[in-house]
């Protein structure tokens, strides 16, 4: 069979050839669709607001869009692509009116600046859903295309990252596009396919560079369609040369200062290297196989049934048209296989694959209901159904949790309220880095008993005299991230604090949980919170469990994305001590 046939005996293709009028219908579906994925990615939407809890949120591509008002259109950083600063620029620049406006909003009211970036990143993760259907029923008919973006519409880890101004689930829009234009080339092979491909990969490499594995479906697709074209074989090579040099203008338009400053380019590529390999290896991270926790990863923020589906999707595709199989097949299992070798590894890092996954998924129980149609027809509406609900159920469920979850008030805004009304303003405290620094300050009111205009003098947790191997570093210390504050930790801190006058001491599960799952490598930490308990008084404490939930253990994914249904709000378990000794007495 060639690969610009389509596979027969299939009730969805007859539907894709059916007059315009029966295709309402499906169109119908779609739009349903897209209302609900939109709904999805919305609620909740303002989570943790003022304050961006997010390490990376609150680091990178709001703060970069805002600077871009000031410096000039080069970001002046390459550690993730650009694409989604600049979009966030733009959209920014129009919503509060250019960069006085955006000034003014993020200084007294930062919620509406961060609720339109997410609302943004929340968009192009809807519109992956719609274009990925239009890939779905171009390779394998409208039910297929309808299934598959289904999946991706109510899949945990798409959804849960729709909700922050993250590159993560923006890269899905033009991984997705890119595949639409490969399916048109296996299908038809039009110019305007091979257009289409190589823009999105170009905008898929802009936007993450993880995104480029859409290069090799491309690719393949278009060497099958020079072997076959026999009459024609070098306008199909002419089309895939320019598929591939067209990838370049659109990564450069949306990436500039990849061509214009190389230096930062580079020194970009080199440090996002070193992020992931074992040089910056994080604290807390016990899994030792990356292409074991990819494939755990799958199971939970794809769903078991989906994964399943793809693989039997993968089985049925490579009888039916091996040649597609090559096409669409090989790509994800690469990059699980690049990904997983990588010394550091997140659930969300796998988000490129998920289109692969999900098309394969989409086809396979496209091709279940084709059959169960063809063998007893009567029964082909339940199967339909039935085949619809397991497949999309984990997902559905997982989905609408995360939004209830995230609908609530986070733990830190409860500690921090509890605080203002506690704890008057100039009160020395210590608090563990799960926040910003923006925390400790009441936006838009400097406090003026304070030199840095916070309501409270915070001690120093980013600088320290503990070396990561536990030696002491002499003069004014260290810098310490939030990755290493652990390792800076022992007993005689407490006796520090009191003696410095630092009576109040916040902790956060998400820095604490990390000695929890590696005591060996922080030998000193667990003994610090035990004087801590010992010496202090704990007068607060907010909770993001439900009621008799036992409590999630430290994981990178499980902590942060409140994956569980133990959860009831979003944040780490906040806990305030008051100390008792020194000048605290």
């Amino acid at each position: 069979m060639s690969v610009a046939e389509r596979t027969d005996a299939s009730p969805q293709d007859a539907l894709a050839e059916a007059p315009r009028e029966r295709r309402w219908p499906w169109w119908l579906g779609i739009v349903a669709l897209l209302a609900a994925s939109a709904a999805l990615r919305v609620w909740g939407v303002g989570q943790g607001l003022p304050y961006a809890y997010n390490a990376d949120e609150n680091a990178h591509f709001v703060p970069g869009a805002i600077g871009l008002f000031g410096h000039g259109y080069n970001p002046y950083y390459f550690v993730n692509p650009p694409a989604y600063t600049y979009v966030l620029h733009a959209v920014l620049a129009g919503w509060f009116g250019g960069r006085a406006g955006v000034s003014e909003a993020f200084t007294t009211d930062p919620t509406q600046v961060w609720i339109v970036a997410r609302l943004t990143a929340a968009f192009f993760g809807t519109l992956a859903v719609g274009v990925l259907y239009l890939a779905g029923t171009r390779l394998f008919g409208r039910a297929a295309g309808l299934l598959s973006a289904a999946t991706l519409a109510f899949a945990f880890l798409p959804v849960f990252y729709s909700h922050l101004a993250l590159n993560d689930v923006v890269t899905l829009a033009p991984v997705a596009l890119s595949l639409w234009g490969t399916a048109g080339i296996v299908r038809r092979g039009r110019p305007v396919d091979y257009v289409l491909a190589g823009v999105g990969l170009g905008l898929a490499c802009a936007t993450k560079y993880t995104g480029g594995l859409v290069a090799l479906p491309l690719l393949t697709a278009g060497v099958i369609r020079i072997v076959e074209e026999r009459g024609r074989r070098r306008r199909a090579f002419g089309l895939l040369v320019a598929a591939c040099v067209v990838s370049l203008p659109a990564f450069v338009a949306a990436n500039p200062y990849a061509i214009l400053d190389y230096e930062g380019l580079r020194d970009g590529l080199i440090h996002q290297s070193d992020a992931a390999g074992a040089a910056m290896g994080k604290l807390g991270l016990t899994q030792t196989s990356g292409h074991l926790y990819y494939l755990w990863t799958a199971t939970w923020g794809l769903g078991w049934v989906p994964v399943l589906a793809a693989l039997a999707g993968a089985v049925l595709l490579a009888r039916a048209e091996p040649k597609l199989a090559l096409v669409l097949v090989p790509a994800p299992i690469l990059y699980v296989i690049f990904m997983g070798d990588q010394a550091r590894f997140f659930g969300r890092w796998l988000l490129p694959a998920f289109p692969f996954a999900c098309l394969l998924a989409g086809f396979a129980v496209a091709r279940l209901v084709a059959f169960a149609a063809r063998g007893r027809p009567r029964m082909a509406p339940a199967v339909a159904a039935l085949a619809t609900v397991l497949l999309l159920g984990q997902g559905v469920v997982m989905s609408l949790h995360s939004g209830q979850v995230l609908a609530n008030a986070d733990t830190r805004n409860l500690a921090r309220d509890w605080l203002v009304k506690n704890v008057p303003g100039g009160t020395r405290i210590v608090v563990e880095p799960v926040v910003p620094d923006a925390w400790a300050t009441d936006i838009g009111r400097p406090y003026r008993g304070t030199r840095n205009g916070a309501r409270w003098a915070k001690y120093a947790t980013s600088r320290s005299n503990v070396a990561n191997d536990g030696s002491i570093v002499p003069g004014p210390g260290r810098i310490v991230n939030i990755e290493d504050y652990e390792r800076t930790l022992y007993p005689g801190l407490v006796d520090r604090y009191e003696q410095k006058g630092y009576c109040w001491v916040v902790t956060g599960s998400t820095q604490r949980g990390r000695a929890e799952v590696q005591p060996r490598k922080v030998p000193n930490a667990l003994p610090y919170y035990r004087e801590l308990e010992r010496r202090g008084r704990l007068v607060y404490e907010a909770s993001p469990f439900r009621r008799g939930a036992k409590p999630v253990a430290f994981n990178f994914d499980w902590t942060f994305d409140y994956y569980p249904l133990a959860y009831d709000r979003p944040g780490p378990i906040m806990r305030v001590y008051r100390l008792q000794g020194g000048k605290c007495a």
